[in-house]
């Protein structure tokens, strides 16, 4: 398939090397495997470590390869291939560890913490919604505190996916009175072992590499230099998290988004392309060739929107909307796809004897997390001042 542009070279072999990988090592009673307990191989994740793919997000100096969006997401896009259960953990290595601590930690934490993000040795969860917050994250309510040069947090934060077996929970927290918003928020580095720190399982029907959790924090007790980016980005919580970073986010649930839903239509592709009724292959039947052609389309539209934004945010140019439109489009457009790709595969695909159903699965819930669609409308109409 031809695209707007030829892929960088480097890409290109990462999507083969990848490929061959996924086919070898994540084969469907494994995928099959981890989805029904919620897990992950950490032994083989290890070998997506010794790849030097999480550096992606990492500069050199760290032992990283520099930062690279747009090869991060052809990663998590082929990783996908095999369903989320090494794209999650990818993610919490490479982009809310690796680009988080690269882009806002201190020196200190960068020269600790980015070199053992790179070997795939820790992991970091996000700590950013609560019960009582959603979408609005100037209106959290977990607090934090100085106490002489220490700091103190209670409150509690929900859907922190995968807190159980993360090294840090990145925390945002109020720091100040509330009314200002913006201007009171501060990130703090939690370690999950640290004392006063307790969780609560939250089962989900998607995205089941892991559960996610409640992460009660109760008296957190830390030293200063927990606070993201050291003592003096105290407050100024909302510039690590508005903007840029914001951005990647999108890029990086967008490109899951668009893995699943070709790993649903290459699935469905060639069922019909094998699977014979009335005297032919069905995919010669023009209900089902239709259905295919034209999910089919809105896949190639999604690749353009993902690696277009990608590239924009890669490049450092303005990309707020271009990330906002794509996480809008392929979230919805991948449900629609996999939806599709069901159909086509028929009860088959109501069952575990093909990936469509937990890929199906996957995706309904693409429109909800990583800032759902209405989300994006709202922030497209606010950028575009309608």
């Amino acid at each position: 398939m031809t695209y707007f542009a030829a892929e960088p070279d480097h890409v290109t072999e990462i999507r083969r090397q990848l490929s061959r990988w996924v086919a070898e090592r994540m084969p469907r009673e494994k995928r099959r495997q981890w989805d029904r307990e919620a897990t992950w191989d950490r032994a083989l994740f290890r070998e997506i470590a010794e790849m030097g793919l999480i550096g992606l997000t990492i500069p050199e100096e760290y032992g990283g390869q520099g930062e690279d969006i747009y090869a991060a997401a052809a990663v998590i896009e082929e990783l996908c291939q095999g369903g989320p259960s090494m794209a999650g953990p990818y993610i919490h290595a490479a982009f809310y560890g690796g680009l988080n601590i690269s882009e806002n930690g201190s020196k200190a934490q960068k020269e600790e913490l980015l070199p053992k993000l790179a070997r795939g040795e820790i992991f970091l969860a996000y700590g950013l919604s609560e019960p009582n917050v959603g979408g609005d994250l100037p209106s959290v309510e977990t607090r934090v505190e100085r106490q002489g040069d220490e700091i103190v947090i209670k409150g509690a934060k929900r859907w922190c996916t995968g807190a159980d077996w993360a090294d840090y929970t990145y925390c945002l927290c109020r720091s100040g009175e509330p009314g200002a918003r913006h201007g009171n928020l501060t990130f703090v580095l939690v370690p999950t072992k640290a004392k006063g720190v307790s969780m609560a399982p939250i089962e989900h029907a998607n995205l089941r590499y892991t559960h996610s959790m409640d992460v009660f924090l109760d008296d957190v007790r830390l030293p200063e230099s927990a606070i993201v980016g050291g003592p003096e980005k105290w407050n100024r919580g909302w510039d690590a998290l508005a903007g840029r970073a914001l951005d990647v986010e999108k890029i990086e649930i967008t490109a899951v988004a668009f893995g699943l839903a070709r790993a649903a239509l290459e699935e469905a592709w060639r069922y019909a392309g094998e699977r014979e009724q009335f005297g032919k292959r069905i995919g010669q039947h023009q209900a089902i060739a239709h259905k295919l052609v034209t999910a089919r389309t809105k896949l190639a539209a999604c690749r353009h929107m993902l690696y277009h934004a990608a590239w924009l945010a890669g490049t450092g140019q303005p990309c707020s909307a271009e990330t906002a439109m794509a996480k809008l489009y392929v979230a919805d457009a991948g449900v629609e796809i996999g939806l599709a790709c069901q159909q086509v595969i028929g009860a088959y695909g109501l069952s575990d004897a093909y990936d469509i159903e937990r890929n199906l699965r996957d995706l309904l819930g693409m429109p909800i997390v990583g800032g759902s669609s209405d989300m994006q409308k709202n922030n497209l109409a606010r950028m575009w001042r309608l």
